[in-house]
């Protein structure tokens, strides 16, 4: 049985290392969350995964890492400082403050929000008498008003100088735009083709818990594919079936995804249609991946603004026009956690006993093989750490080495983590037990089955490979 509640999953990931809340030791941080060392393993695994498939293995694409920090103008070019904004709305007895758009769907998800004003958010809360999440009263909100999402920081080395006003991306789509021509120039690529990137993004909204879902601070993986006008449509089919297809290839069940299309008065200022694929979380319907169509819009904003020439001349005929761009939008800490989500099952085996398991696909298991002697004999222990180092030396596979606790109690920890094969090591591998495995063999565990396999070691790399 998965997961009934989003308490069980982050009861697991503290208890396993997968995640921790952050800053934890001085009483946290809101909707701060610190990776541990399972978790750092599993999402640096999906996000290398994205890159091979997406980037490494395809002629048309190529990837920039970009400054986290940028010019100002970069910002009020994409239109970010007038319309990147969002309606908040405070509780006059708590103090608590809340979205207002979402205040109304966790209450009334049928209720269009969509498109809404700050002034119409405000009266369906006072008309359908919504109270308070966090106290419950009813009745004690302020008016609803508009906030920007950008974080404003400034620039300035010496306290008391005149500083600037800089932002952190509030995504990482811009600076793709703005190094188009750079890489336009130095890669000799041709319309269709793709910029890819991996990094940080940052968002000043009120956040409404649900672990990892929604944070300050995230990760994302994104590319924008520049394509003919003419083509917008065939390609933005292909790239929802690309998502989609990726999901598939990670183990999420297609019975948890829906794809919704984004309603006119909600897309964003830049987008003709955006398309999210959605997953079914404890929680409700939420967006995992976007898909936007942004037109030209960003390309001509940037040559507008700062005077350069952005447009792609076709080597060929020497026609020269603005690139559209189709934007597929991966979030990698969001689908750290749907990952986490699909992957925790309980089950009841056929002696009474339960366990935890979690079902990663084995290329982003955090461990994907554990090495296990028996028992602490010194004679076993050796034997294990030979194994250890052959596979470290002859495969780049994730590997645990545990000695501590019975059998039983590793097995259980490894299904916690969801490690796909065990490999123990007992006294017949030794040559001292003519009852269990035959010399220099050894027992090769399933994770999913519970199956266990007798091999050799010298077999042993062609096996877990």
């Amino acid at each position: 049985m998965p997961a009934q509640s989003l308490d069980q999953v982050v009861s697991l990931c503290k208890r396993r290392g997968f995640i921790f809340p952050g800053s934890e030791i001085y009483g946290g941080l809101a909707n701060s969350w610190d990776y541990g060392h399972l978790g750092t393993e599993l999402k640096n695994s999906i996000r290398d995964w994205w890159w091979d498939r997406f980037v490494t293995k395809r002629q048309d694409m190529v990837g920039i890492d970009a400054a986290i920090v940028m010019n100002p103008k970069v910002w009020e070019a994409s239109g970010h400082v007038q319309n990147f904004n969002d309606a908040m709305i405070d509780c006059k007895e708590c103090k608590g403050r809340f979205r207002a758009d979402h205040l109304i769907e966790d209450k009334y998800p049928d209720v269009k929000v969509e498109g809404k004003s700050p002034e119409e958010l405000t009266e369906i809360i006072k008309e359908k008498e919504i109270p308070c999440p966090k106290c419950g009263s009813k009745g004690k909100f302020t008016d609803a008003r508009t906030f920007n999402l950008l974080f404003k920081t400034s620039l300035g080395a010496v306290s008391g100088e005149d500083k600037q006003d800089v932002y952190l991306r509030g995504e990482i789509a811009q600076a793709m735009f703005v190094n188009f021509k750079n890489v336009l120039n130095t890669s000799r690529k041709r319309i269709p083709f793709g910029i890819a990137s991996i990094g940080k993004a940052f968002r000043n909204e009120i956040t409404p818990g649900n672990f990892t879902f929604r944070t300050l601070e995230f990760d994302l993986m994104e590319f924008e594919y520049f394509i003919r006008e003419e083509e917008w449509e065939k390609q933005f089919d292909y790239w929802l079936a690309e998502e989609q297809n990726w999901l598939s290839e990670i183990g999420i069940d297609k019975k948890n995804l829906r794809t919704r299309e984004h309603t006119q008065d909600e897309l964003s200022h830049y987008s003709k249609r955006t398309a999210d694929v959605e997953y079914n979380t404890p929680f409700g319907w939420k967006e995992l991946f976007g898909l936007a169509y942004r037109t030209d819009f960003d390309l001509k904003n940037h040559m507008e603004h700062s005077g350069e020439d952005l447009n792609f001349t076709d080597p060929d005929t020497n026609e020269k026009f603005v690139p559209h761009v189709i934007e597929p939008t991966f979030g990698l800490s969001r689908l750290t956690l749907i990952v986490l989500l699909e992957a925790y099952n309980e089950e009841e085996l056929e002696n009474g006993d339960k366990r935890t398991v979690m079902k990663f696909n084995p290329r982003i298991a955090p461990v994907q093989v554990a090495i296990l002697p028996l028992s602490k004999d010194e004679r076993l222990i050796a034997k294990a750490q030979e194994i250890y180092d052959i596979l470290s030396k002859e495969t780049n596979l994730r590997l645990d080495f545990d000695i501590t606790g019975s059998i039983g109690k590793r097995y259980r920890r490894q299904d916690e983590i969801g490690t796909p094969k065990c490999i123990t090591i007992d006294f017949g591998t030794i040559g001292d037990d003519d009852n269990q495995c035959k010399k220099d063999c050894v027992t090769v565990r399933d994770r999913d089955s519970l199956s266990q396999e007798e091999v050799n070691i010298a077999k042993l790399v062609d096996v877990l490979k």
